[in-house]
């Protein structure tokens, strides 16, 4: 199967499952919000149901109860009607609202009851509940007539349950019309009321035997129970569509499948780029690139191969031109050794010391350019073989100063070195000898004679630097960045009098580096070169 149909199906099953976990989640989250609203829906019925209740028990009627019902019903968004129990309208918010009634929904109605629900103490004689249920009926009959007249003549009425739940009536003033209910005179149906309770002393259930008296001998003067409907028929009950939510799903769904399908094309493009340029640098063409652009994980990618086949074209090329170098180092010097000994061989020339001497220089010098190069080929593979110990530095420079002291007579050149203090590092100190060696091999065939080749040591906070300064020609800024480079030289057709293999600084820079170090290098044209080599100083 192509990249292309896997990255497509991958995307296209991450985008079904994100879906119907979205679709999943949708609906448990919608459920959820049903949940609650009829929560919600059962708060608002009792708290109508409490509202109208209270104006009932407060006021002995239901008149005046509109503009309870009208707050009520704009509190809660319902639709509110009131009928009482022999379906007379008592109030309708639509109607009060100034709109044409609706129809009542289905739902059952609520039923309200203002009338007062006897407390009667558990502790008490049966005969005493009786005498308190009797009284307790004329007491209502004449409040709540009184409580009603105080509605109807407009005053403000409250009311509080004492000890058996009976309503205690207040009002804000006193209308003649309304007479006190200390003023009634007697109960003309208290005899009956004595007659109807006394049959509740042999009844086990006592409490609801006289509630259900009570209700019955106050009917005529208490407030009807209401019967009240909530909501009309055209409304939609809470619910969810699930329409909505498929339709959303296979949007998403569809939104992620254009999106693989736009992805996967992009993606692909430069993919397709990168195999045909990897074929042809497989195949040789170290020159082909690709095309880049923009700044995500695919141009970074191609901005990799790019910098991949740079480094290749790069290694080839100085593959090539080490392969050259080397033939050049050794072509010549070959050819001599060969023409003299094939004129020994003939006799045209005499086997002289001197020239004995000269062959035999020549053969140590390409046995120093053959081992040069196996140690940077080793150094560079990094097989290169080290005893590192903690040693003083001095120890090393002062060895590199007395192997070069004679060398240094001959030239003319003043060999100096400053150690004002001893600095210690682990190292090689075989192989550093060969990197400083080489630095001062460099300076003095650099310098003319009368100069001076330095070597400092000194430790710089926990650095051990060791510094190569000479008095010589310099070196141009140009040739600073290739000096490192194997077989570079500033000047090519400079002799092996003042010229070596070309591998030194390539091989002390490998041994240096290996140390953990660096070598740097500054020079001004006619003034001298300066080599810095920085390690790590150990502790004392």
């Amino acid at each position: 199967m192509s990249f292309r149909l896997r990255v497509l199906g991958l995307i296209m099953l991450v985008a079904m499952a994100a879906t119907a976990a979205t679709a999943w989640l949708t609906l448990r989250q919608a459920n959820s919000q049903v949940e609650e609203s009829a929560r919600a829906g059962r708060q608002e019925v009792s708290r109508i149901l409490e509202g109208l209740t209270a104006y009932g028990y407060a006021h002995g009627t239901w008149e005046g109860v509109a503009p309870t019902v009208r707050s009520l019903s704009a509190a809660t968004g319902q639709r509110i009607r009131v009928v009482t129990e022999t379906d007379v309208l008592v109030a309708d918010s639509d109607v009060l609202a100034g709109h044409r009634p609706r129809e009542v929904s289905g739902q059952p109605p609520v039923l309200a009851d203002a009338r007062p629900q006897l407390r009667l103490p558990a502790a008490k004689l049966p005969r005493a509940s009786v005498k308190r249920t009797v009284s307790a009926i004329a007491e209502y009959r004449t409040a709540v007539a009184h409580a009603a007249c105080l509605t109807r003549a407009g005053a403000a009425v409250t009311a509080r349950p004492d000890s058996i739940g009976l309503p205690r009536f207040g009002t804000d003033r006193r209308p003649a019309q309304c007479r006190e209910p200390t003023e009634a005179g007697p109960d003309p149906y208290a005899t009956q009321d004595s007659l109807t309770a006394v049959k509740c002393e042999t009844d086990p259930r006592l409490s609801a035997c006289l509630q259900r008296v009570f209700n019955e001998r106050t009917a005529s003067v208490a407030p009807p129970r209401l019967q009240i409907s909530l909501g009309a028929r055209d409304e939609s009950p809470a619910g969810l569509a699930a329409a909505p939510t498929v339709a959303v799903a296979g949007g998403v769904a569809l939104a992620a499948i254009i999106a693989a399908l736009i992805l996967s094309r992009a993606v692909l493009r430069p993919v397709r780029a990168l195999t045909a340029a990897a074929r042809g640098l497989g195949g040789g063409d170290l020159e082909h690139r690709v095309p880049v652009s923009g700044r995500d994980e695919i141009a970074e990618l191609g901005r990799a191969f790019n910098r991949m086949a740079d480094f290749l074209q790069g290694a080839e090329e100085r593959q090539r031109r080490m392969t050259g170098d080397i033939a050049h180092e050794l072509r010549t010097p070959l050819a001599n050794l060969r023409g003299y000994l094939e004129a020994l061989q003939d006799g045209f020339v005499e086997p002289t010391p001197e020239l004995l001497d000269s062959l035999h220089e020549e053969a140590m010098l390409q046995q120093r350019i053959v081992d040069d190069l196996q140690d940077l080929a080793l150094a560079e593979a990094g097989v290169l073989t080290y005893h590192r110990a903690v040693a003083d530095l001095r120890d090393v420079l002062d060895a590199s100063r007395t192997a070069h002291r004679a060398a240094a007579e001959r030239a003319g050149v003043a060999l100096e070195l400053t150690a004002p203090q001893p600095v210690r590092a682990e190292v090689d100190a075989d192989r550093l000898r060969q990197v400083v060696g080489n630095l001062v091999g460099n300076a003095l065939r650099a310098t003319a004679p009368g100069g001076t080749v330095a070597l400092e040591l000194r430790q710089e906070e926990r650095t051990a630097v060791i510094r190569v300064r000479d008095t010589g020609r310099g070196i141009a800024a140009e040739h600073l960045p290739h000096l490192f480079d194997r077989f570079w030289r500033a000047d090519p057709a400079r002799g092996r009098a003042t010229g070596g293999s070309g591998l030194g600084l390539a091989i002390a820079r490998q041994i240096v580096t290996d140390h953990g170090g660096t070598i740097a290098v500054e020079s001004t044209v006619g003034s001298g070169t300066t080599f810095v080599v920085s390690l790590a100083a150990a502790a004392w």
